[in-house]
């Protein structure tokens, strides 16, 4: 079961939900189905004492935006 991120168009609330193949996705404060998904990103911990997040963004094109190095809000 996928968990999906989302915004509400109406009362711009964020949330999380865990949708199921029959879910009609709504925004938990208003109950309206005007919603947006979001790009999730998820985090993955690697070897040795990988426990917490260290430094800042790294240089252009390895935040992870889908869209390419130079794409991203993070310059």
């Amino acid at each position: 079961m996928p968990l999906y991120e989302y915004v509400c168009n109406e009362c711009s609330h964020p949330f999380e939900l865990i949708v199921h193949s029959s879910t009609i996705p709504a925004c938990p404060e208003c109950q309206t189905h005007d919603i947006e998904k979001q790009l999730s990103a998820f985090a993955v911990s690697g070897g040795k004492s990988d426990f917490g997040f260290e430094g800042g963004p790294g240089s252009c094109g390895t935040c992870g935006d889908p869209r390419g190095p130079g794409a991203c809000s993070m310059d």
